[in-house]
């Protein structure tokens, strides 16, 4: 279950914050403070397992975020056993699209910012489209086989390589 699993990686990384309560909730995270509605933002769907949100500095037209509900780390500290997670950020991410009136899903990107490229270190999927009307420096912000940017593919490539164990 994405919860339980979410708590599994902050407790391994060392980011929750929440006074040694381990309650998925990490209090110095800005997107657990959205997704607790500490911080006005944009949220477009919620449920205990997944949420999504606009970007607050867009890349494209349609520009959101995927998180789960309860803190996970960034992708860099995620285990094999995330890959369904993953999958379900990327389900979510196309329906959001879909929802919006994206309908050409090849022209969309999908992927995370490689740490320490990323600024928030809770888990989020960036969902762009369309790609074809991103800018010069959005291009280059988003761009695959970078190294500070992988695509859905890429990191469910690294996932299936690990093992099942949690990192010692």
């Amino acid at each position: 279950m994405a919860t339980s699993e979410g708590m599994e990686v902050a407790e391994r990384s060392g980011e929750n914050s929440s006074g040694g309560q381990n309650d998925g909730y990490d209090n110095a995270c800005i997107f657990c403070k959205i997704l607790n509605k500490e911080v006005k933002s944009d949220l477009l769907y919620s449920d205990e397992e997944l949420s999504c949100f606009r970007d607050i500095n867009p890349g494209a037209p349609h520009h959101y975020l995927v998180v789960p509900t309860k803190h996970v780390g960034n992708c860099k500290s995620l285990q094999k056993d995330h890959i369904p997670l993953v999958e379900k950020m990327v389900e979510l991410g196309k329906t959001m699209l879909q929802n919006n009136n994206i309908t050409d899903l090849d022209d969309i990107r999908l992927g995370f910012h490689w740490p320490p490229f990323c600024s928030v270190t809770h888990l989020h999927l960036h969902v762009l489209a369309p790609v074809s009307q991103m800018g010069f420096t959005s291009r280059l912000i988003y761009r695959p086989n970078s190294m500070w940017f992988i695509t859905v593919d890429q990191l469910i490539q690294r996932l299936n390589l690990m093992s099942s164990d949690p990192v010692q």
